[in-house]
């Protein structure tokens, strides 16, 4: 397994108060292409503070699922919703195309698991992370560039490649200047697509260590779509197991992994200890 040096995360800090409305909440999407059922009829909440792992086989339908919800691809059926800044609850793809956008740079975060898919790769580490803050609205640039220094500082990136383009990079330092990026306008949800993906088992267990601290630090909601049980143990508070486009078995992480069910789920946890 992964990253075997580090504990098992805590659940007691994301017990989600029971009478408070979710911040997300998706229920009966659909979505296929063709003929092909990429999800069907799947519902689920997620609250401040709280890690869904979304773990399952290549073709289960995960980042399809990963793509509605950020509303990068529209669902064939279903509503999501999702707790707006001032109390509102709004459905999504009833939003106008540009309030979308202005979620993705605020409230959202969206880590690739190829950090080149968002990064720009032709300005410096310290404007891809300055990048963000302009687009709501930062102008002052000492503010701009203290930011980003102060946010090269918390992923672990030497202040002084502040200037050195992401290209110049290691693929674990890309893939924390993506998390820089995305985290500096302080958003209360972060999708996260196989973020280890590729990367050498040493740098994805500092890069793990890294997400579940930033992650209880800045008390962020995140989706995280892996094929890797380890990381879902280690990041994910609760697990929704898919296969062929449905959700077979959904709990708390450790329930799941340590006593799964479903004969998929248990045919998963028996892999990796084979």
């Amino acid at each position: 397994m992964t990253v075997l040096s580090l504990a098992p995360l805590s659940l007691e800090a994301v017990a989600a108060p029971p009478n408070d409305p979710p911040l997300l909440a998706v229920e009966g999407l659909c979505k296929s292409f063709g003929s092909q059922v990429a999800c069907r009829d799947i519902s689920f909440a997620l609250w401040p503070g709280e890690v869904l792992g979304i773990v399952g086989e290549s073709g289960s339908g995960k980042t399809t699922l990963l793509n509605c919800v950020s509303t990068r691809l529209a669902p064939d059926a279903g509503t999501i919703r999702f707790q707006l800044r001032d109390g509102r609850i709004a459905d999504l793809f009833q939003l106008s195309e540009s309030t979308r956008r202005m979620l993705m740079r605020t409230d959202w975060g969206i880590v690739h698991q190829n950090p080149r898919d968002g990064l720009r790769l032709g300005v410096s580490a310290g404007a891809n992370v300055g990048e963000r803050l302009m687009a709501v609205g930062a102008r002052h640039y000492g503010d701009i560039r203290g930011a980003a220094r102060d946010w090269l500082g918390k992923v672990e990136i030497d202040v002084a490649r502040l200037d050195d383009r992401p290209a110049e990079f290691s693929g674990g330092m890309q893939q924390r200047l993506q998390i820089a990026r995305n985290l500096v306008s302080q958003p209360r949800l972060v999708f996260m697509d196989e973020p280890t993906g590729g990367l050498d088992v040493s740098v994805q267990a500092r890069l793990l260590d890294l997400l579940r601290g930033l992650c209880a630090e800045l008390n962020l909601a995140a989706i995280v779509v892996t094929h890797d049980l380890g990381v879902a143990r280690l990041l994910a508070h609760r697990l929704m197991v898919m296969r062929q486009g449905e959700v077979v078995e959904s709990g708390l992480t450790d329930q799941v992994l340590d006593d799964p069910q479903h004969p998929y789920t248990q045919l998963l946890v028996s892999s990796i200890l084979q």
